[in-house]
């Protein structure tokens, strides 16, 4: 999968944009604040629908306008697509080849995209919030089942909460109702711990060689942490463990008014050599180790959805001396599609540069060097 063209109109600091991509590697060079990251977060939005930023979604239209376009040519080994997605007073309006998709489920699988930006340190560093978000992000793109899943348990925690509240505050209300929500939530969490366990099962088949590929040290790995102990994921084992857990802790949940226990509180962690990366690892050794667990999605997605994805890198080299940068840059140059912002390309080898579409973006205006 590559994305050919990407077209702009009135998207943050662009009022118009249009560039053509290389299918191999593709380089957008400028100082700090003139809009690399702008282009990286218009292909996210052109394929998520949403920004990679987490909590309230900026504005993305430019200033003084009331709406925006995003546009896109989408090349599969099969076929080519246009998708759009237009933004207006907060809501968006998305497009296949100039078909409107009403749901989101049935847009996201279009475009594939792994994207690291400098924010992604907060995988490691920040709240549980941060690395569940991750998941459902990635999940979602190779799984529309797990998008639905994921969606149907949302609707299910809220509404369990407020019957929860509801119960707490009015003594005559029935508990019955609480055990049919119950029911159903536990079947949707059992869903979504399997595949969140087999997804990260399937990073740590690769995670430990590439960070070592890109630093020459052994052992990186992640560890599934559910908020509920679960030995084996079988679904029967994880139905008894659910049912027995919110039997127990009823009581403690009617105080609190919230659901307590199941995916919604997950996390996991990142060890090199059996030491956890947020209190024990540089700001370069977190930066590698997230960078391997995005390249660890590439077989992923070649598995589940039978395409490569395109990868967004976000100011890649700041704190990777020259080896790693040379280093990374080998791991990636080979059959997928790359979109690099940075500063500068001083220190990359000619190689990687030869072949490479470079763009400089001056003042808001992007040109290509020939």
């Amino acid at each position: 999968m590559i994305i050919k063209n990407l077209n702009l109109t009135n998207f943050r600091n662009y009022s118009h944009l249009n560039i053509d991509f290389n299918s191999k590697m593709n380089i957008i060079i400028g100082k700090n604040a003139e809009g690399k990251t702008n282009i990286l977060e218009s292909i996210c939005v052109l394929a998520l629908t949403k920004t990679y930023k987490n909590g309230i979604e900026p504005n993305l239209i430019s200033f003084g306008k009331n709406q925006a376009k995003i546009k896109g040519k989408i090349k599969t080994d099969k076929l080519v697509k246009n998708l759009e997605v237009f933004i207006e007073s907060g809501n968006k309006k998305l497009k296949v080849n100039k078909t409107e998709i009403k749901k989101i489920g049935n847009y996201i699988s279009n475009l594939n995209i792994i994207i690291f930006t400098p924010d992604d340190l907060e995988i490691i560093k920040g709240s549980p919030s941060v690395r569940r978000n991750l998941l459902n992000m990635e999940l979602s793109q190779i799984s529309s089942k797990y998008l639905n899943t994921y969606n149907e348990y949302n609707k299910l925690l809220k509404m369990r909460n407020e019957y929860l509240k509801l119960l707490f505050t009015n003594s005559i209300a029935d508990s019955t109702y609480l055990d049919i929500i119950t029911e159903k939530l536990i079947e949707k969490a059992i869903d979504i711990y399997i595949e969140r366990k087999k997804y990260i099962d399937k990073i740590n088949n690769n995670i430990s060689d590439i960070y070592f590929n890109i630093t020459n040290e052994k052992e990186l790995k992640v560890c599934y942490e559910p908020n509920i102990e679960i030995i084996d994921f079988e679904k029967e084992t994880i139905r008894k463990k659910l049912k027995y857990i919110f039997k127990k802790n009823y009581k403690k949940e009617l105080n609190y008014g919230i659901t307590l226990y199941g995916p919604h509180r997950d996390d996991f962690s990142f060890y090199l050599n059996d030491k956890n990366l947020k209190f024990f690892g540089s700001q370069g050794q977190q930066k590698v180790g997230v960078l391997a667990f995005k390249l660890a999605e590439i077989d992923i997605f070649k598995e589940y959805r039978n395409t490569l994805p395109i990868l967004l890198l976000d100011d890649i080299f700041s704190e990777l001396d020259i080896t790693k940068r040379n280093r990374l840059l080998d791991y990636i140059n080979k059959d997928i599609q790359s979109i690099i912002t940075t500063t500068d390309i001083k220190n990359i080898r000619k190689k990687y540069l030869i072949n490479s579409y470079i763009y400089e973006i001056k003042k808001g205006q992007i040109e290509r060097r020939k």
